[in-house]
Order: structure tokens, then C-alpha cells, then sequence
């Protein structure tokens, strides 16, 4: 299987989604600090939302096969700049999350990942499991 990091704002959904995606029971566990395992790296958000701090997801991302940009569908705006994929030399993925929040707004979180460079794209909602089948077939091939 792949290694995936996962990159996005706080609250993006990212632990949520590492916890959906390794099979354990959800609940929420604001990380503090890159959490390091065999197939997934989770990172805080205040490493993609602070200049000084982004340096160190530059080196972990060397670390994984698969960058993956979160932006939950609930997001008033974007961290990630239009074509910021051809900076990385790996694969790298698109994941709406929170897509069955009543304010999500699927279609606005789809279009900035696709303007950042994102060609795959993955919809989950990490709490019903919804989506999370598919972003593991792209991490199995």
C-alpha cells in the first residue's frame, strides 16, 4: 500500500480521516504534532496554515508516496494556491471532506482542489465511512 500524507487547514478533517482509514473507532484528537506510521502521516494544520512550520511538510512529503490536500467542503477559503501540484514530485490527490455537512459546499471545495492541480479527486465523509473504500483502492494500486 502507499504511503499517504495528509496536508490541509485545522478542522480540515484529517485525523478523522486517518482514524476512518486505519479502522479505528472516530473521535476527535487534535494533533499536536506529525503523527508517523507505516502507511499514513498525519500533520497538524498549523504546519500547512504557518510559513516556517510548511518547511517541515516539504521534507515529510518525501517521506510518502501520496500527498493528499484535505479541504472540507465547510471551508470559508482555500490554503492551497492554483498548480501549488507540479512544486511536488509525487502523486498527488484532492479529498473533500465533510461532504454530508448541511453547509458544505462539495462543488466550491472540488473546484479549488482541481485549481490547485489536483486530477484525482476523493469525496469522504470520514464519520459514515462514505468515500473512504475508494481513497484506499487508490492507496492498494
Amino acid at each position: 500500500m502507499k504511503k499517504l500524507i495528509l496536508m490541509g487547514r485545522s478542522e480540515s478533517g484529517k485525523t478523522t480521516l486517518k482514524q476512518a482509514l486505519t479502522g479505528e473507532k472516530i473521535h476527535y484528537d487534535k494533533t499536536q504534532y506529525i503523527h508517523y506510521n507505516d502507511v499514513l502521516i498525519d500533520t497538524p494544520g498549523e504546519y500547512a496554515q504557518t510559513k516556517h512550520l510548511g518547511y517541515a511538510l516539504a521534507l515529510y512529503a518525501y517521506e510518502a508516496d501520496v500527498v493528499g490536500l484535505l479541504v472540507a467542503a465547510t471551508e470559508p477559503y482555500t490554503l492551497f494556491p492554483p498548480n501549488i501540484t507540479c512544486m511536488v514530485n509525487r502523486d498527488v490527490i484532492g479529498i473533500v471532506t465533510k461532504i454530508n455537512d448541511p453547509g458544505a459546499n462539495v462543488a466550491l471545495a472540488e473546484r479549488w482542489l482541481k485549481n490547485s492541480g489536483c486530477k484525482d479527486i476523493f469525496f469522504v465523509d470520514s464519520a459514515t465511512g462514505e468515500g473512504i473504500d475508494k481513497v484506499l483502492e487508490y492507496l492498494r494500486r
